[in-house]
């Protein structure tokens, strides 16, 4: 196991075979009932998931930063880790199973949430749904715990424990096999979030997100053994000299509310070290944006769920359309589709968007897009020059039924097929579907504003 680094907070990796686990569950319960024993709790999400990261804030108080082997070279990822600094336990969380990844290499990795655990050192804390099984549930473990000989194991929680009979035989399979049993939660039906077609609804939607995550803090303490948890710990300090992203103008009128959250911590938080002024404004709320932003910036989120409010949004679209006459405007995935010509809803309503852009997307008939995302830009977006090579992620349920402007990009994904998803450029208007984790190459910053 990795000696922990001098004057860094150790940490662990809280992970499961697959989805659907309950990972979530223990990951939000540990940052809760850490920070209620008053421990500078880090957390960490690894993979491109924009929803997780808002949880964990809510449930220790502190900002939540993706980190990804795929999309991030070793620069930005210890300029991510390095948000760890001044913490006490640094806390991640897994996606998928421990060991899923995509088939081609990337910046650092295939996207595995081991690779990441690895690299900064933190010993998985494996989630083990025991349903429908007792003592083989060890076999499964001891495969996760020896399937990467490099990766620090630190033991399993046994997930979904039927009866004390049903703990017993799960434990007794653990202790044949040498692995150390952290916790056992019984199966209970009422600790879980509420989920939509992205995944989890999104914290800022929870009608009652404190009183969960102190349920599940609650939960935890009376089966994790929470000391034992800690004592596992470890971990490693990234290497020095990694920065965020730079800012795309120095005055970012950034949309936020129910419609537009899906923005990744690390990307926000370097525009803010760089100096840029982030101005907030709400499209639901029917606000425009700062008149004297230099640039107009829509995030992805869940715009087809307010589709008709958006399309009544008068002031909220006149704004856009006039900063959009002499200065950039950029939308990501949700907020591509707004500055679209229109979006249909699941029950075929077409709703008139800003038409910045020709874009026409319809939920009616819904496909899946989902996975990483590199992009070569054939013509500028904010913050990046022609010929920069972008790395993202992208998921969303629309299908396009007209996507008539200049491609921005040529898109691939990440075993290098072509994806139809070019996003688009109209003047000062640009937009992907992809959510941008990294560029390959240093932003050229306002240069490219044009």
């Amino acid at each position: 196991m990795t000696d922990r680094a001098p004057g860094w907070p150790p940490g662990v990796m809280v992970s499961a075979p697959s989805s659907g686990a309950g990972k979530t569950t223990v990951m939000l319960g540990l940052l809760r009932a850490f920070a209620e024993d008053g421990l500078a709790i880090q957390p960490f999400k690894s993979g491109p998931d924009y929803i997780d990261p808002a949880f964990h804030r809510a449930a220790c108080g502190r900002a939540s930063f993706n980190l990804d082997t795929w999309s991030m070279d070793p620069s930005l990822f210890g300029a991510i880790a390095a948000r760890a600094g001044g913490a006490d336990l640094c806390v991640a969380e897994g996606s998928m199973g421990l060991y899923d990844g995509v088939a081609t290499r990337g910046r650092m990795g295939f996207g595995a949430s081991a690779e990441t655990a690895r690299a900064m050192g933190w010993p998985v804390v494996l989630v083990l749904d025991v349903s429908g099984q007792a003592q083989s549930a060890a076999a499964t473990a001891l495969g996760f715990a020896r399937y990467d000989a490099g990766l620090p194991f630190a033991g399993v929680i046994l997930n979904r424990v039927a009866s004390p009979r049903h703990e017993r035989l799960a434990r007794l399979g653990m202790q044949h096999a040498g692995l150390p049993v952290l916790g056992a939660l019984p199966r209970r039906g009422d600790l879980t979030l509420p989920e939509r077609h992205l995944g989890l609804i999104q914290a800022v939607e929870h009608p009652d997100l404190d009183a969960a995550i102190a349920a599940y803090a609650g939960f935890l303490r009376a089966h994790v053994d929470l000391a034992a948890i800690r004592a596992a710990a470890t971990g490693r300090a990234p290497a020095p000299g990694g920065r965020l992203p730079a800012a795309p103008a120095q005055r970012i009128a950034l949309a936020q509310d129910a419609a537009f959250s899906f923005a990744y911590p690390h990307v926000l938080e370097g525009w803010r070290e760089a100096g840029a002024e982030i101005l907030p404004f709400s499209p639901l709320a029917d606000q425009a944006p700062d008149p004297s932003a230099d640039l107009v910036w829509l995030p992805g989120g869940y715009p087809e769920l307010h589709a008709g409010q958006l399309a009544a949004a008068s002031r909220f679209q006149a704004g856009l359309r006039a900063h959009a006459r002499s200065r950039p405007v950029h939308g990501e995935c949700g907020g591509y589709m707004a500055l679209g010509q229109a979006l249909i809803d699941k029950d075929g309503v077409r709703h008139q968007m800003a038409g910045l852009l020709g874009l026409v997307t319809s939920y009616e008939k819904r496909r899946l897009h989902l996975g990483y995302r590199r992009a070569v830009l054939s013509q500028p977006m904010p913050g990046h020059a022609a010929g920069t090579a972008l790395r993202g992620h992208e998921f969303h349920y629309s299908t396009i039924l007209d996507q008539p402007d200049e491609p921005l990009a040529r898109v691939a994904d990440a075993d290098g097929s072509p994806v139809t998803e070019t996003g688009s450029r109209r003047e000062h208007a640009t937009g992907t579907f992809f959510h941008l984790i990294a560029a390959e190459s240093r932003s050229v910053g306002a240069n490219a504003l044009a």
